[in-house]
């Protein structure tokens, strides 16, 4: 049986771009159409003066219906193209039960185009003249424009066309979501996390902030900066995500990074020789403009420097959000505004445990105490549940165990890979403390005659500043306790120390 009727269309475009070419070719529509692919919304624009001949191509018509909106520039010549006016019969004919057709009065009033006076009476008096033996066509164009004219759109005369395209783009955006927070629905625990870091937003606050969010590697901060940009990108006039800046770096170097940026936030091709020249023009650039910008897993003050600078750098209203698991950084860059992301309680470990492990909320009846165990193990570190969970899945209950038992050498590494980046970059010395202070903690363990809390002491007492260092970088306590703690079984330090 086929389920073609009850399946959802797979779009080819989001938008089909009808326009009159001699009218707005060069200005108004290359620039709405720039702006619609700057934000990522695949657009067909088609110019009919380019093609020889009247008929519409069989290739526009399937544009039409392979797209999910129509944007219709209404401009004073657009009732004279017979080709325009079969694009918009088209359009009617699909579109008007989804309601997804977006009129664009463009320096025309829009009773002139519902009752067909003024230019484009003019135009349909020609049509009425030519085509006398084919008055069907003619009801067909008429009918479409009287349609077109009672969706709701935009006047250009009410609007500074700058303005207007960003409006125009930030209501396709938008209706292109299934909803503002889609990205966040089926995150656990996230809105409770990000309420925090609302409070700190303040949106409608015209001042710049610049906002760190820091923590551990793998405790959820670049989820949570992905559910933000979502949510609030459309509110700004330059809306930025750089991702994995501490790779980016390392792979491609900071200028080529800055490049990135530049592309983002304009059209023409990057052109910068060294980082001043970069940072420079980025400020120029952004010096004005409302701007939302993210830099996700920053670990070195140059980032910030020449990515960021200063307040100075951004428009009124601006935010701009750093992720790091290093605090350090933001306290030297002036980022007063600092939120440490915790880890899960137990309940909200429970649910993302049991997403991964038995794709629904809840560990099945026979698995809740095996469950509770890997929770206390995982500590409320959103990477160890899922990577433990994905492993654990479709296991039977002797693995379960098993695994326990080993609860080291099995799915340790991806986490270890993550929070051992929580303390690169010390300097050798500095690297020496919390190698030397597991091994401790590794033989405490064994012969239970120290207590962990002295051997912290200890290693504070040993270098103060630099454990404080370590501890700014979130190699935290708690994993280490959960790693050598006597009730988890027999301990295995991923590190190699034995």
């Amino acid at each position: 049986m086929s389920t073609e009727s009850s399946s959802p269309p797979r779009w080819k475009y989001d938008v089909f771009l009808s326009f009159r070419g001699k009218d707005t070719r060069k200005a108004f529509t290359d620039h709405l159409y720039t702006a619609l692919d700057h934000q990522g919304i695949t657009t067909f624009r088609d110019d009919p003066e380019l093609h020889k001949g009247e008929a519409i191509s069989p290739a526009v018509f399937a544009a039409i219906e392979e797209s999910r909106f129509a944007l219709i520039v209404l401009s004073q010549n657009y009732a004279s193209s017979t080709w325009c006016l079969d694009e918009l019969v088209r359009i009617i004919e699909c579109m008007k039960a989804r309601e997804t057709v977006l009129p664009i009065f463009y320096d025309v009033d829009p009773s002139d185009v519902r009752k067909q006076t003024g230019s484009f009476g003019e135009a349909f008096a020609n049509h009425e003249e030519r085509f006398r033996i084919d008055k069907e066509k003619v009801r067909r164009w008429r009918y479409a424009l009287t349609e077109v004219a009672s969706f709701s759109g935009w006047n250009s005369k009410e609007w500074y066309e700058s303005k207007l395209i960003r409006d125009i783009v930030e209501v396709i955006w938008t209706k292109l979501q299934p909803t503002s927070f889609s990205y966040a629905e089926n995150l656990v625990g996230i809105y409770s996390r990000l309420q925090p870091l609302n409070l700190l937003l303040a949106a409608g606050v015209d001042d710049v902030r610049f906002i760190g969010i820091w923590g551990m590697g793998g405790i959820g901060k670049t989820t949570m900066v992905r559910a933000v940009y979502e949510r609030i990108s459309r509110e700004f006039e330059v809306s930025f995500l750089l991702t994995d800046v501490r790779d980016s770096v390392e792979r491609s170097g900071l200028l080529n990074l800055q490049k990135q940026l530049f592309s983002g936030i304009w059209t023409k091709k990057a052109d910068i020789s060294d980082l001043h020249e970069g940072a420079t023009i980025i400020r120029r650039l952004l010096g004005h403009k409302k701007v939302l910008l993210i830099l996700d897993d920053v670990n070195h003050s140059s980032h910030l420097k020449y990515l960021a600078g200063s307040e100075e750098w951004f428009g009124s209203g601006s935010r701009v959000l750093i992720t790091t698991r290093n605090e350090r950084l933001l306290i030297e860059h002036g980022v007063e505004r600092r939120l440490k992301v915790k880890e899960f309680n137990n309940e909200d470990s429970l649910q993302l445990f049991s997403l991964k492990a038995f794709k629904r909320g809840y560990p099945e009846e026979d698995f809740l105490d095996l469950s509770k165990s890997v929770i206390y193990y995982a500590k409320g570190l959103p990477l160890a549940l899922e990577v433990l969970g994905s492993f654990l899945h479709r296991r039977d209950r002797s693995e379960w165990k098993s695994t326990l038992r080993k609860q080291g050498k099995v799915c340790n590494l991806e986490i270890f890979d993550i929070l051992k980046t929580s303390y690169d970059g010390l300097d050798d010395e500095e690297e020496n403390i919390p190698r030397h202070c597991m091994l401790l903690l590794w033989k405490e363990k064994r012969s239970s005659n120290r207590n962990t809390d002295q051997l912290r002491c200890f290693c504070n007492y040993w270098n103060k500043s630099s454990y404080r260092k370590i501890s700014l970088d979130c190699f935290t306590w708690k994993i280490m306790d959960a790693r050598f703690d006597p009730r988890n079984g027999s301990g295995n330090c991923p590190s190699g120390i034995s």
